[in-house]
């Protein structure tokens, strides 16, 4: 029995990648606006300063920002196995056989795949 109600051709999985890309671009960036926030909110909080609501206001807008790119993925399925690596799996069938289709930020295109037990350490080339 399948684990996942959607899956990708290769050549489906190929057309998302621009979007994909975006999201990982998007997510990097509030990523590090999120790193700063919580430094300056760790400073603040070791000397006892009021942190006042603005600073809060930018953390919880990052971190709801953060939720919505992932559940952009989360909706289609699409596996997010290392965001700083970029690493991606997209649910396939694959000889009969439920798989991921595997990418990784730099890739030029989906040229691996893997048993979903196995993750990276056996992606086999397509």
């Amino acid at each position: 029995m399948a684990q996942f109600k959607k899956h990708y051709t290769r050549e489906e999985a190929r057309q998302l990648l621009p979007l994909v890309q975006q999201w990982l671009e998007e997510l990097a960036r509030v990523r590090s606006l999120l790193r700063g926030y919580d430094e300056r909110i760790s400073k603040a909080l070791g000397v006892g300063d009021d942190l006042g609501g603005e600073m809060i206001d930018k953390h919880l807008k990052c971190l709801a920002e953060a939720k919505q790119i992932l559940l952009r993925f989360r909706k289609r399925e699409i596996q997010v196995k290392d965001l700083d690596r970029g690493l991606i799996d997209f649910p396939a069938i694959l000889d009969g056989k439920e798989v991921f289709l595997c990418w990784e930020k730099g890739e030029e295109d989906i040229e691996f795949w893997h048993d979903l037990e196995s993750g990276y350490a056996g992606r086999e080339r397509l």
